[in-house]
């Protein structure tokens, strides 16, 4: 098992900046992929940020160039440094981790972006 733990959430302006921290406990080593989903009210959920098992890294074309995804493997640490955030960017956003088939989901932390 696995247990990833979310938090850097919070209220901030738009054009402001927040940090998001996930840390993992637990089995590290089933899991091959880790990253950032975010779920608005009323929408799906949907990926932000992830590392792809070879270490790559994808983000959302909403995100591009205002968010980066980075890691600590030492502390099994991964973050979301946000920038320039919108009123879009409002959601509860989830720490994934997983290795297929198995997938594992924080219990997300809310940020909220006000105009």
């Amino acid at each position: 098992q696995v247990q990833l733990v979310e938090s850097g959430g919070g209220l901030v302006q738009a054009g402001g900046s927040l940090r998001l921290s996930c840390t993992a406990s637990g089995t590290i080593i089933s899991i091959n992929r880790m990253g950032w989903y975010r779920q608005a009210p009323g929408k799906q959920r949907e990926l932000v940020a992830q590392f792809t098992s070879i270490g790559s890294t994808n983000y959302a074309d909403s995100v591009k160039g205002r968010f980066t995804i980075s890691g600590d493997n030492a502390k099994n640490m991964i973050y979301l440094q946000m920038n320039n955030l919108k009123p879009e960017d409002t959601a509860v956003y989830y720490c994934k981790g997983s290795r297929w088939p198995m997938e594992y989901w924080g219990q997300g932390t809310q940020v909220t972006v006000s105009s």
